[in-house]
């Protein structure tokens, strides 16, 4: 791999896509630092500081916030302590995310093209930056055309306030109207899928996953440790556990915890025990085989968290674990498409 003279990456890298920019295997979502106003389990920033910082000591240049983090402290945060640890834009890829409402006004909300150039502002403005690497509408926005949408973010684009364009969760044709819409009329195109993907929901394997293979858009999936549901921590007729992101993650309540799901988690267990390795890294490494992932969106409110993210890279599972990690799966409704 060539790098710059200066460069001190030291971690393998990959294609974001089928872009020409390389990022590191694993993305380090930023949703977990910000402030305890927001969601009680959030970080602030002494206590982001050294995880964040031990990230990029790691290699890891890819990190993915989104302006309704914490209300906006999350994009403060991230520029913040990134302009601290790595003070080389040009090593840096940040991306960030528009949609979701970040007050009670109806305009401040959705994907018009008032709300993207106001947010693209905003966001840019709080992580002390000229531009994002990438922007990504955060859910589709069903009250605003695609066409509005489309055109504004090639606006975004032009402007070189973001290098590319990204989409989250969304139906499969949803995604592939915007993608016809954007070829038919040379507008930039989305580069990355950032959906819910993981060991109990895969419903994505079924359309948009080959979708993004046959569009050659890379997968940076949300969630690849199911809300922390895949490290093992959850025990059957236990609906809440001791960690306080578990104890007040309704949202995370509602996606998982089905029997089933626990059958699939018995059998990552399993395969960590006779590995020697832990629950998340099996998890974690089963993601990064599948076909079309490009990095991952993992979150860490403790180092060691991410020290196991960073040993699930080594971890190369054999085609036999893969089929018995993947036997318990049973069809899930569509989960993740709201926020």
């Amino acid at each position: 791999m060539r790098m710059s003279e200066n460069c001190t990456t030291t971690m393998t890298t990959v294609n974001l896509g089928s872009t020409g920019a390389r990022v590191s295997p694993l993305c380090l979502g930023m949703m977990t630092y910000g402030s305890k106003k927001w969601r009680q389990w959030v970080l602030e920033e002494g206590d982001a500081r050294p995880i964040v910082r031990r990230a990029v000591e790691a290699g890891i240049n890819f990190f993915d916030t989104a302006d309704m983090y914490s209300t906006g402290e999350s994009e403060c945060l991230t520029g913040k302590l990134l302009r601290e640890f790595q003070p080389r834009r040009d090593e840096l890829v940040i991306a960030t995310k528009v949609y979701n409402p970040m007050s009670d006004c109806p305009n401040d909300r959705g994907l018009s093209r008032k709300h993207i150039f106001a947010s693209i502002d905003a966001s840019l403005k709080r992580l002390g930056v000229e531009y994002v690497d990438l922007y990504q509408i955060h859910r589709f926005d069903p009250l605003t055309p695609i066409e509005e949408t489309c055109e504004a973010l090639h606006d975004v684009v032009k402007a070189g306030k973001a290098l590319y364009l990204g989409a989250s969760s969304m139906y499969a044709w949803q995604f592939q109207k915007m993608l016809q819409f954007q070829k038919e009329n040379r507008l930039a195109r989305f580069v990355t899928m950032q959906n819910h993907y993981n060991l109990v929901y895969r419903e994505e394997e079924r359309e948009m996953i080959p979708l993004c293979l046959d569009q050659k858009i890379g997968c940076i999936p949300w969630s690849p440790l199911a809300r922390g549901f895949l490290t093992g921590s959850r025990k059957r007729g236990d609906g809440k556990t001791e960690t306080l992101r578990a104890r007040t993650d309704d949202f995370g309540h509602g996606l998982y915890y089905r029997d089933t799901d626990f059958d699939v988690v018995d059998r990552v267990i399993e395969i960590a025990e006779a590995r020697n390795a832990k629950p998340a890294q099996i998890a974690l490494a089963w993601i990064l085989s599948k076909p079309g992932v490009t990095a991952p969106i993992f979150g860490a409110s403790k180092i060691y968290q991410l020290e196991d993210a960073l040993k699930a890279l080594q971890l190369k599972l054999t085609t036999d674990e893969i089929a018995r990690l993947e036997a318990p799966y049973e069809a899930h409704p569509v989960l993740g498409h709201s926020y």
